[in-house]
């Protein structure tokens, strides 16, 4: 488990919720600061006295105010601290929730996890902390799955086979459609190939799963 975290959030409210975590999963060495200025001097500082943080819990937005600062967000406070000290693990806990935003965080900014401000953040934030430590990596099945969905372009094509699945056509009489249609490609293989791709894409077990997703998801 982590020995000594920083929390960088300017809303007070917030502070206590990430502490009351914290103090649940038995972490008592924390600080936190409302300023990425701050939060930068500190992990700087804690690196210069070989007594370093092994966590930052950092939130994106800050709100300006009559405090100047350099560092004015949370991502140019990642990529700073980043350079100051590889190895530390991060978590953000924002309520911006845009799967751009967040498959950005992960792919550009190398975070170890992310949870969204809201409903049943305690619980999520409790997971987090576990998981890195153990595995270094966490991020809600819910939010992968919406960039999942997100990231993948659902062609004419793909809306066609899986409405013809979800009325209970056999892929042969799909394949017959297709073909009938000059809907290409339309070859058995090539059908069995694309549903294996959504399937993969959606993180779904099986056809029936997959049709329900694309239900939920409005796609059919």
């Amino acid at each position: 488990m982590f020995t000594k975290v920083l929390i960088a959030e300017d809303y007070e409210t917030y502070n206590l919720g990430v502490i009351k975590t914290l103090d649940q999963l038995q972490i008592s060495n924390y600080e936190f600061v409302n300023y990425c200025d701050d939060a930068l001097a500190k992990i700087k500082k804690s690196v210069e006295q070989n007594n370093p943080f092994d966590l930052l819990i950092t939130d994106l937005s800050f709100e300006e105010d009559y405090n100047a600062q350099n560092i004015k967000s949370g991502r140019e406070l990642i990529l700073a601290a980043r350079k100051i000290r590889p190895e530390l693990k991060i978590i953000v806990f924002s309520i911006e929730n845009k799967p751009k935003s967040i498959e950005d965080l992960f792919k550009k900014y190398n975070v170890n996890a992310f949870v969204s401000k809201g409903r049943n953040d305690a619980k999520e934030l409790t997971k987090a902390v576990i998981a890195i430590a153990e595995k270094g990596y966490y991020l809600p099945s819910e939010i992968r799955f919406t960039i999942k969905k997100n990231s993948i372009e659902f062609s004419d094509y793909d809306v066609t086979l899986i409405t013809m699945l979800s009325k209970g056509l056999r892929q042969q009489e799909i394949e017959d459609h297709f073909k009938d249609n000059d809907i290409k490609p339309f070859g058995r293989s090539s059908l069995e190939k694309r549903l294996n791709d959504l399937r993969e894409t959606l993180d779904a077990k099986n056809n029936i799963e997959m049709i329900v997703k694309c239900k939920d998801l409005g796609i059919i």
